[in-house]
């Protein structure tokens, strides 16, 4: 089983990537499970996801205390936030970020394997959310699909098009590309 946790800010759709992946890790046949943690529910607020996947039957019914892979779509959170707690040995970490992998150091991780997309770029570029507060949930996806091998790249743009309720067609674009940009 891998265990995903996400973390972002209120707004940035991290709820929403953590639905999605589990869609679309369904449709290719795993057993999943999506849920949200929400503190202060308000915009801009921290705001943490979860998502499992399985081969089996996922019998766990709990936050994800030792992660696989973390999602970071907000790098502010870097820091601010006890993000790689619990992460296990050689856990991925997928940061929302312009930098280089190599600029970021996660010292209380045990040798973590840091990829780096500039989703808020890309999600500029397609529109989605504002410059001052891009959306990346869904460009990030793609770095996720790209980083972990997880679930494909058409099955994350399915899942887009099947729970994405606006500009479908961009959020798949915006998935697309990061896939192909995603920095290791």
């Amino acid at each position: 089983m891998l265990e995903i946790r996400f973390h972002g800010r209120g707004g940035q759709g991290a709820v929403k990537a953590s639905d999605v992946l589990a869609i679309a890790a369904f449709e290719e046949g795993k057993e999943v499970q999506a849920f949200p943690f929400f503190g202060v529910e308000r915009r801009g607020a921290p705001v943490t996801a979860f998502t499992r996947i399985s081969d089996t039957e996922i019998r766990i019914h709990s936050y994800i205390y030792e992660p696989d892979i973390l999602v970071i779509l907000d790098p502010s959170l870097i820091g601010a936030v006890p993000l790689t707690d619990g992460l296990k040995p050689s856990g991925k970490i997928i940061i929302n970020t312009s930098r280089k992998p190599e600029e970021f150091s996660f010292p209380e991780a045990e040798n973590p394997q840091v990829f780096t997309a500039d989703c808020s770029a890309i999600a500029v570029k397609y529109r989605l959310g504002s410059k001052e507060s891009p959306i990346v949930n869904t460009a990030i996806l793609g770095a996720v699909a790209k980083a972990t091998g997880i679930v494909s790249i058409d099955s994350i743009c399915k899942a887009i098009e099947n729970k994405i309720p606006i500009k479908k067609e961009e959020n798949a674009q915006a998935a697309r590309e990061t896939y192909e940009h995603v920095l290791s």
